[in-house]
C-alpha cells in the first residue's frame, strides 16, 4: 500500500454495546503487523481505550494532554510520545480527566498523524456520527460493528445518512447471537450496506479482555484479519 497519507478506518457501533471498541483495537492490531498504524480514541462517552487494551498505567500521552496541540502539529513527535500495545501506538482517553478534546484539536491531531502513520483507526462516538459532529466525512472506509437485532437495525439507519455519500466503502460487520434468528446477509440488506464479516460469539475474548488485555488470538482477530484484507485491496 502506497500512500501520501495514512489510511484512515472509522469504526462506529451500530447500536450502544455492539463491541465497537473491541474491534476497532483488533483491526488495529492486524494493520501494524504491515505498517504504521495508530488506534485512536473518539468515544466521548467511554473511559478510555487504554483501559480495554490493560494499557491504563503505561507512560505516554493521552487526549487530555494534547489540549494545546494545534495549527501545525509535528505528527512525529506525537506518535512518539503515544503508549504502545505492541506495535500499534494508541491515542486513548483518560478515565481521570474525563473532559473530551475540542474538535479543532482532534482535527489538527489526526491531519498531523496522517502524515506520520500508514494506517489510522478511528474508534467513533456514535452520537456524534449520527449528530454530524464526528470526523467519519474524513475516512477512507467506515465499519458499523452490528449485532444482528431489530434495535440495530434501526440503530443503523439513523447512522446511515451521516456515512454514505462521502466516497469511503461504507460496510458491515456483523455479529452474534441473533435472538430472533437474523441473518447477516439479511441485516446487511435491511440497512444497504455491504457485508465485510461475520464477527462469532467469541467468549474467550470477552473472558480475557476481563482479565487484562485484549487478546490478539481468536474469532475477533480472525474476522478483523479478513477485514482489513479487504479494506487493503479496496484502498
Amino acid at each position: 500500500m502506497t500512500r501520501e497519507r495514512a489510511f484512515v478506518v472509522g469504526v462506529v457501533g451500530g447500536r450502544g454495546g455492539a463491541g465497537t471498541s473491541t474491534f476497532a483495537a483488533a483491526l488495529a492490531a492486524r494493520f501494524a503487523r504491515a505498517t504504521a498504524t495508530a488506534l485512536v480514541d473518539l468515544d466521548r462517552a467511554g473511559a478510555g481505550i487504554d483501559v480495554l487494551l490493560a494499557l491504563e498505567d503505561a507512560d505516554g500521552v493521552r487526549w487530555p494532554d494534547l489540549s494545546a496541540a494545534r495549527g501545525e502539529v509535528d505528527g512525529a513527535q506525537v506518535l512518539a510520545l503515544l503508549p504502545r500495545w505492541g506495535p500499534c501506538a494508541v491515542l486513548s482517553a483518560d478515565r481521570q480527566r474525563p473532559t473530551p478534546p475540542e474538535p479543532a484539536v482532534v482535527a489538527d491531531v489526526l491531519h498531523a498523524l496522517t502524515g506520520v502513520c500508514g494506517v489510522l483507526v478511528l474508534d467513533l462516538d456514535r452520537s456524534g456520527v449520527v449528530a454530524g459532529e464526528s470526523v467519519a466525512a474524513a475516512c477512507d472506509a467506515l465499519v458499523v460493528v452490528a449485532p444482528r437485532d431489530l434495535r440495530t437495525v434501526a440503530g443503523v439507519l439513523a447512522l446511515r445518512p451521516q456515512l454514505v455519500g462521502h466516497g469511503a466503502l461504507t460496510g458491515l460487520v456483523a455479529g452474534g447471537p441473533a435472538p430472533g434468528g437474523l441473518g447477516a446477509d439479511e441485516l446487511a440488506l435491511a440497512v444497504d450496506l455491504r457485508l465485510l464479516g461475520r464477527l462469532p460469539v467469541d467468549r474467550r475474548t470477552a473472558a480475557a479482555t476481563e482479565r487484562g488485555g485484549l487478546p490478539l488470538t481468536g474469532g475477533v482477530a480472525r474476522t478483523a484479519a479478513r477485514v482489513a484484507r479487504e479494506l487493503l485491496a479496496a484502498a
